[in-house]
């Protein structure tokens, strides 16, 4: 990956596919790898997708103190300008679909379109995971037994039907080996998500908005999901029956097709 200097830090990036720019903002905990390559490489076919490491993760600056969702969506703003594109299509999964809600808020002229994929708007009537399973998460998270935190990072992602698929998991545990993100960036994004809220804001997002969110999303429940569908006039909402968090893992097809579909026909 690249690096480059983005209003004030310096984020790590890829570049690869051909056609209109479409810049990929990744959730708490992850890197810029945690798209996978069944995710990624139909949407090449149809556009120049950028993905990025948050500050803290892999080359980008270190995280020094703590971080909002705010300066994380100044950052996505930061690297367009910095890579000299007036405007993109956007995608934004959990913590990184607020950051893109709030790059489309702060920002609309940049964002051509939005995709926001099993995230959450704060405010009323939103709802975070079920308090049992984020102690489950945290709890390993802090226990300094790093594949007891892999693991069940991947069973709280992932839907109860996929939770023994053993070539995903390996697949997932590769990235995680070669790309650790340090506990103490994560807890410090965590803290932001606490932080963030949009509710209010998001009836004024006018360009075209499709959410996605599956059912079986232990983290942020598919309320979430219908909630910010709603909040947002004329966006459309794809619910995804029996999928967990990690949607674009569990169907990378049928998610690219998705992007593709909202992004180009939109345009």
């Amino acid at each position: 990956m690249r690096t480059v200097s983005a209003g004030g830090v310096t984020l790590s990036y890829e570049r690869s596919g051909e056609g209109p720019p479409l810049l990929l903002i990744m959730g708490m905990s992850g890197t810029a790898q945690h798209w996978g390559e069944p995710f990624l490489e139909p949407l090449r076919r149809d556009f120049e997708v950028i993905v990025y490491d948050h500050r803290g993760v892999g080359e980008s600056s270190p995280l020094d103190g703590p971080v909002t969702i705010t300066e994380m969506a100044d950052d996505a703003a930061g690297l367009l300008a910095a890579l000299g594109i007036d405007s993109a299509h956007v995608m934004g999964i959990s913590m990184g679909g607020m950051v893109a809600q709030e790059l489309a808020l702060a920002a609309p002229d940049r964002v051509r379109t939005l995709t926001l994929g099993c995230t959450y708007c704060g405010g009323p009537g939103s709802a975070l995971g079920d308090p049992a399973v984020m102690q489950r998460l945290v709890e390993a998270t802090m226990s300094g037994d790093r594949m007891r935190a892999l693991r069940v990072g991947w069973e709280v992602n992932v839907s109860p039907g996929m939770v023994d698929d053993e070539d995903a998991y390996g697949r997932f545990l590769a990235i995680a080996e070669h790309h650790a993100v340090a506990v103490p960036v994560i807890m410090a994004q965590m803290q932001a998500v606490m932080g963030h809220d949009t509710s209010s804001r998001l009836p004024q997002l006018a360009m075209p908005v499709l959410v996605i969110h599956g059912t079986e999303d232990q983290l942020l429940p598919v309320a979430n999901g219908r909630l910010i569908a709603s909040l947002i006039p004329g966006s459309h909402l794809e619910i995804l029956d029996g999928v967990g968090h990690l949607f674009f893992w569990e169907l990378p097809g049928r998610s690219a097709e998705l992007v593709s579909a909202h992004s180009l026909v939109s345009a």
